[in-house]
C-alpha cells in the first residue's frame, strides 16, 4: 500500500478505571474531532471484543474516521477495520497482513531502536514509540524514553511514526515536533471530565 497519512491525534479507546463504556468513549472521541480509534481492551472475552470493535467500527464508518484493533488481527477483519495494532508479543507483521489482506495496515509498537528496526524490516506500515514519558495506563510499563528514542527512530525511517505514552495537550506539541505523526493518548482522555473537550484541546494545540 502506499505511505500511510495518519491524523494528528491516535485516540484509544480504553475505559481504563473509569466505569464508562468503549463505545461511550469512542462517541465522544468522535464528537471532539478524532478521526482515528484504536479500540484497547485488556483482559475481555473474544466475544466482548468483537461486540465493542462492531459498534465501534459502525460510529467510525458514519464519521469518516479510521478504526483500528488493539492486539488482534481477527477481530480487525472480522469487523473490516482499518488496521490493526500489534505490540511485541502479539502475532508477525507477516500473519497480521495475511489475515487482513493488502488494503488494511498493520502498526507495531517498538521501545528500542533494534524493536523499530525489526518493525521496518518486517514491513510495519507504522511504528509506535515510546513510552515517551511516565504512564500510568498500561500495567507494567516500561520506563520513559523520553524524546530521543523518538528522534533517533525518525532518523531511521520516513514511515509514520505514533508516539505514545504520558503525552498530554500540553506536552503533544513537543513530542510533534520530535519527529511524531500522530500523538496516541489513552489516559489523558479517558479520564478526562469532559472527553470531548479533551480530544478538542489536543487538536487545537496541535493546531
Amino acid at each position: 500500500m502506499s505511505r500511510l497519512r495518519l491524523p494528528l491525534l491516535y485516540a484509544i479507546v480504553d475505559p481504563l478505571d473509569t466505569n464508562r463504556t468503549p463505545a461511550e468513549l469512542a462517541a465522544a472521541y468522535l464528537a471532539g474531532g478524532a478521526r482515528l480509534l484504536q479500540l484497547r481492551l485488556k483482559g475481555v472475552s473474544s466475544r466482548e471484543l468483537y461486540t465493542a470493535a462492531l459498534a465501534i467500527r459502525a460510529a467510525t464508518r458514519a464519521a469518516g474516521a479510521l478504526f483500528v484493533v488493539n492486539d488482534r488481527p481477527d477481530v480487525a477483519a472480522a469487523v473490516e477495520a482499518d488496521g490493526v495494532h500489534l505490540g511485541q508479543d502479539d502475532v508477525p507483521v507477516a500473519v497480521a497482513r495475511a489475515v487482513l489482506g493488502p488494503d488494511r495496515f498493520v502498526g507495531v509498537s517498538t521501545h528500542d531502536l533494534d524493536e523499530a528496526r525489526a518493525a521496518i524490516a518486517a514491513g510495519a506500515d507504522y511504528l509506535g514509540v515510546g513510552p515517551v514519558y511516565d504512564t500510568t495506563s498500561k500495567v507494567g510499563a516500561l520506563p520513559a524514553r523520553g524524546l530521543d528514542l523518538l528522534r533517533a527512530v525518525r532518523a531511521l525511517t520516513d514511515r509514520p511514526l505514533v508516539a505514545i505514552g504520558g503525552i498530554d495537550a500540553t506536552t503533544a506539541p513537543a513530542v510533534r515536533d520530535a519527529g511524531a505523526d500522530s500523538i496516541a493518548m489513552i489516559g489523558a482522555l479517558a479520564r478526562a471530565a469532559d472527553p470531548a473537550a479533551a480530544v478538542r484541546a489536543v487538536m487545537a494545540a496541535l493546531g
